[in-house]
């Protein structure tokens, strides 16, 4: 209803609530028009509702030899066009499909494509730290800008030095203020965060700020013959303490269940769990059910089927977010102002 005050999910914004359907004005490249890949159906469709807005069609037929093919049932010359895709699973799948989607984008005209990717898979794969290795991050962000992407928007980036493989615009956001005010709201006695490593310690200090809760770090050793690793040591103290354990994504559950055992070893209590990106291995859910785990809380930047989705599990959705930072991309204003920066 117009004139109501609302909170952005996600975001420090409070705004009168936009109307529906939204009187949109076109801008220099004509207006919104959305397209969502396999993997973001559902979350194209919150975001459109909250802007809104009807998501556009494409057809999409996969043929026997495994070729991808996409039709766009409606003509994006001269529009914004928002292609909304995860690199989810099927990875290889959905990550052709995208690259498929934006030259269909481009060869009809598009005034300009903004490629938005909740989860950007091979982000950790940023450096060579080996000999004789790739840096895969790089490869997929040349990939994504020479398939005709004008702009992206991603969220959690692994780390943030992965926005200067890109030599297009874009803004990384974050589902820390989604997270932390959940947990807020909760209102958990006696708190105190966990990083589940050191590489994430400088973003775990955020929760415990925002939180008034003291920090602790799981120090570990990856392992990177087998891509496993090894907890070794918690840093802090965690003793009679209610733990909220933090990272950015979760696959196997392998490294979240060795800082649980040894943050229970130093005397925590209840253990509360919160990432971003659920890619959630079937490994990782048979572990999770068998963790004494109070909540975990996660967001739909990777869509879960129900076999993974757990009762104590908590999904935010990031939509509204989205939705906010494509209005305003596409209005040229502040995506900073979002979270007063």
């Amino acid at each position: 209803m117009s004139g109501m005050l609302i909170k952005v999910p996600g975001t420090k914004l409070v705004k009168e609530a936009l109307p529906r359907p939204l009187r949109q004005e076109p801008g220099q490249y004509g207006h919104i028009m959305l397209h969502s890949g396999s993997a973001s159906k559902v979350l194209t469709a919150e975001v459109a509702k909250y802007l809104g807005l009807e998501p556009c069609h494409a057809e999409r037929i996969v043929f026997p030899n495994e070729n991808i093919f996409v039709q766009l049932k409606e003509s994006v010359r001269g529009q914004d066009v928002f292609l909304i895709q995860t690199m989810a699973h099927p990875l290889h799948d959905n990550f052709m499909e995208m690259l498929i989607l934006i030259d269909a984008l481009k060869r009809d005209s598009a005034g300009r494509i903004n490629v938005v990717i909740p989860y950007m898979s091979y982000t950790r794969s940023d450096k060579k730290d080996q000999p004789r290795v790739p840096i895969t991050a790089r490869l997929v962000a040349n990939l994504i800008e020479t398939a005709g992407a004008d702009r992206y928007i991603t969220v959690d980036l692994h780390t943030g030095q992965i926005q200067g493989f890109f030599n297009i615009p874009g803004d990384n956001l974050t589902a820390f203020h989604l997270l932390s005010d959940h947990v807020l709201e909760r209102k958990i006695p006696n708190l105190a965060v966990v990083s589940a490593d050191l590489g994430f310690a400088k973003k775990a200090r955020n929760f415990a700020e925002k939180l008034g809760a003291p920090l602790a770090i799981v120090e570990k050793r990856r392992l990177f013959n087998t891509g496993q690793s090894e907890a070794l040591t918690v840093i802090g103290d965690v003793d009679g303490y209610n733990v909220l354990v933090v990272d950015d994504e979760v696959l196997t559950g392998g490294t979240i269940a060795d800082v649980i055992q040894s943050v229970r070893e130093k005397g925590a209590r209840d253990v509360y769990l919160a990432f971003t990106h659920a890619l959630l291995a079937p490994q990782a859910v048979e572990r999770f059910k068998k963790l004494d785990i109070k909540e975990i809380i996660t967001t739909d930047t990777v869509p879960l089927p129900p076999e993974r989705i757990l009762p104590n599990m908590t999904i935010l959705s990031v939509a509204p977010m989205l939705g906010e930072v494509i209005l305003r991309t596409h209005e040229g204003r502040s995506v900073g102002e979002l979270f007063n920066e």
